[in-house]
């Protein structure tokens, strides 16, 4: 059985993390890209080198060149500008829609039958434009935002409650912004609904910090996450290439869907070898409803912007 291959667009700190892990969890062997003399080949060898002393199956090639991401089986687009303190995700709309274009009619040539999974902000709008450029069938253009941010709630929920991580399985939807939706309703830790274990009060302050998580590294590094999104990415794309069916919180392609009327927006799906297979309904309340309806409604105005651009 031939080997998948996995091309990440951009070495930076989201696609050269997401390259060691992809390679490390043997799931196929990557092609690392970017535009930067050395950058990629320099990753690239540090990685190949780190194989002496902790052994993988795959093995991560860099280049700037575009044709040697030919016929991948799965592209993750890394590229574009990160943020930096004092910026939201918005704010990177005009630059980052470029290169989004830009990239997605390479992948287009090069690779028109892979999957992509869109890690650039603002994530919901570029998985938009990747979609529209490419023409690819809506269930094989996605986004990496719910895993991160279900990640992040998880994250703050095991610490206050010195758990597992593992035991916590939580969902959001909406765009990957400020006003994204948590659904403490639908957040268990080791099965267990989360209200029994915590306070609303203080499950009302995990969600403002998972909403705020992304801010809150930036001002703290100086710029975007890496590891978290990265691992995110993967584990999408591990979905796929092993068909897991696993259940993600991913921004896809909803129509009659929470009746969110054709947009790219954050939902829970399964992932597997056809890509978004399925979007899971929720029975959402009435306030949950509103907040992403709110949530959606930011999207469309980015997207009617962002359609003036490419």
């Amino acid at each position: 059985m031939s080997k998948a291959k996995i091309t990440i667009v951009g070495a930076g700190n989201v696609g050269a993390t997401a390259a060691y892990i992809a390679a490390s969890r043997g799931l196929g062997d990557v092609v690392l890209l970017d535009i930067v003399q050395g950058l990629a080949e320099g990753k690239a060898l540090d990685m190949a080198q780190a194989k002496g002393v902790y052994a993988s199956a795959g093995n991560v090639t860099g280049t700037t060149t575009w044709d040697l991401t030919a016929s991948s089986d799965i592209v993750i687009v890394t590229s574009g500008l990160a943020r930096k303190p004092g910026m939201s995700r918005d704010d990177l709309l005009a630059k980052n829609a470029g290169i989004v274009k830009s990239v997605t009619e390479q992948i287009v040539r090069t690779s028109p039958n892979s999957f992509i999974i869109v890690v650039c902000n603002p994530l919901d709008v570029m998985t938009y434009v990747a979609a529209k450029v490419s023409g690819f069938k809506k269930n094989k253009v996605m986004g990496m935002a719910g895993a991160l941010d279900s990640a992040r709630f998880a994250c703050f929920v095991a610490e206050e409650l010195k758990c597992d991580i593992g035991d916590v399985r939580g969902v959001l939807m909406g765009g990957h912004g400020d006003d994204m939706v948590p659904l403490p309703r639908f957040t268990s830790v080791a099965g267990i609904p989360l209200a029994e274990l915590m306070p609303q009060d203080r499950i009302d302050v995990h969600i403002e910090r998972a909403r705020k998580g992304g801010i809150e590294i930036v001002n703290l590094l100086g710029t975007s996450a890496y590891y978290a999104p990265a691992a995110g990415a993967v584990k999408m794309a591990e979905a796929i290439l092993n068909d897991t069916r696993s259940i993600i919180s991913c921004c896809a392609y909803c129509d009659k869907e929470y009746a969110i009327g054709g947009a790219f927006i954050g939902v829970p799906v399964v992932l597997g070898a056809n890509g978004v297979e399925k979007v899971i309904q929720l029975d959402l309340n009435k306030k949950e409803s509103a907040e992403l309806a709110v949530s959606v409604a930011h999207v469309k105005e980015l997207v009617s912007v962002v359609n003036t651009m490419i």
